[in-house]
């Protein structure tokens, strides 16, 4: 595509295996061009079936596509001969020559190899869908007539996006390079404080790419994903929407469960390693059990950008009526392992009679950190809970002030 014949809005097409990976390729996208009209598909047979449906301006398409894989969608585009031709960037895991001098003959606009360059990816979109010096700014679209704030609540809760961003990911991603590349270890220091990076990371290190053991901790998941990967998926959360909350009420809120969760974690890091258990696994399921709650404060800036009003009471209101069922559907929809699911649910409460000892770390470490500075830690010494994992007080006030 050329200047002249860019398209006032454009239809784009991608299809993309990986969810994740499909979720950051979208959001990039709409960085560039907010107001594209997309068509996101995870096979390669529906994409075929769009393209003998629609007319697109853009594809992206990931080669190891399931059916009709992303070369043979190219290979099908190109012999329609279209003048000028299709911008069609294919995407793959292979970067031998062999693979490159395979596809190389259906001119594909771009060959991106994995993991992907953001930047790179990012000028090949805006040479593609802008015009040079051109931006393109949406509106916030405004609420439905007569749309209540429960009801707006309850149609979010199934589509949200997860929590609001506790670090900055630029920030975080930059002190982690070093000269031979990503320090795993830095990284992690940099980001395991951040509910929805942890929880972003462990969903995609367990989706349908990897294999193995479920991963339960953010460790586990950043040795298993690609480090670029990693890196990329920590970059594209900070191009979604709210990511950064703009209403003093929602970042006064959200400072209080972010500060709970990290509370939570620490103490039962400590107590974990006391104690000799996973302490890593401990830390992950405190650090993450607050974000329903924190989910729903970046829905309830959505509402607010809308134009809905909101007041402390009516925040209250709606972490009290909702938090909980957005924490479930979130852990559910990115198919976080039962396992952790379970040891997270522990934080909350203990049900049934057989504890696991991990189960009884999380719920001490959790009401430790809902204690005020004021208050002792005599009666909760005296708990089911520290009986269970014969900890007394004196090993409390040490894990309160290591």
């Amino acid at each position: 595509m050329t200047a002249v014949d860019l398209p006032a809005v454009p239809r784009v097409l991608i299809a993309e295996a990986d969810p994740w990976s499909r979720d950051l390729l979208k959001q990039v996208l709409l960085n560039v061009r907010c107001d594209a009209r997309l068509d996101v598909c995870a096979d390669g047979d529906y994409a075929a079936a769009l393209l003998r449906e629609k007319s697109y301006d853009l594809i992206l398409a990931d080669w190891e596509l399931a059916g009709v894989d992303g070369l043979s969608l190219l290979r099908s585009v190109r012999q329609q001969r279209r003048s000028p031709a299709l911008p069609f960037i294919l995407l793959s895991s292979r970067n031998d020559s062999a693979s490159v001098r395979e596809a190389l003959p259906l001119a594909p606009t771009a060959y991106l190899t994995r993991p992907l360059n953001m930047e790179s990816l990012t000028q090949r979109l805006q040479d593609l869908l802008l015009n040079e010096g051109e931006s393109v700014y949406c509106e916030i679209p405004a609420l439905a007539p007569g749309m209540t704030l429960p009801a707006f609540l309850e149609q979010r809760r199934e589509v949200c996006d997860g929590a609001p961003l506790r670090v900055d990911v630029k920030a975080a991603v930059h002190r982690s390079l070093g000269p031979e590349g990503v320090d795993l270890q830095q990284l992690e220091d940099q980001v395991r404080m951040d509910p929805q990076i942890t929880a972003v990371l462990i969903a995609a290190a367990n989706s349908a790419g990897y294999h193995g053991t479920p991963v339960q901790t953010l460790h586990a998941a950043l040795n298993k994903l690609v480090p670029g990967q990693s890196m990329n998926l920590i970059l594209g959360l900070a191009l979604k929407h709210n990511v950064v909350l703009g209403d003093s009420g929602l970042v006064a809120y959200a400072e209080r469960h972010w500060q709970l969760s990290e509370d939570s974690a620490e103490y039962a890091r400590r107590l974990a390693r006391m104690l000799e258990l996973d302490h890593q696994r401990c830390y992950s399921a405190c650090i993450l059990h607050r974000l329903g709650d924190l989910a729903l404060l970046r829905c309830l800036e959505d509402w607010r950008q809308g134009g809905g009003a909101l007041d402390d009471e009516a925040i209250g209101e709606s972490l009290d009526a909702f938090g909980a069922a957005y924490g479930s559907a979130l852990r559910t929809r990115w198919r976080l392992p039962l396992e952790l699911r379970q040891l997270i649910a522990a934080t909350y409460s203990l049900e049934g009679g057989v504890y696991s000892r991990e189960a009884l770390v999380v719920n001490l470490a959790t009401q430790m950190a809902r204690l005020t500075e004021h208050e002792g830690l005599q009666e909760l010494a005296g708990s089911k809970t520290a009986r269970l994992l014969k900890v007394g007080l004196s090993e409390l006030t040490r894990v309160r002030k290591t």
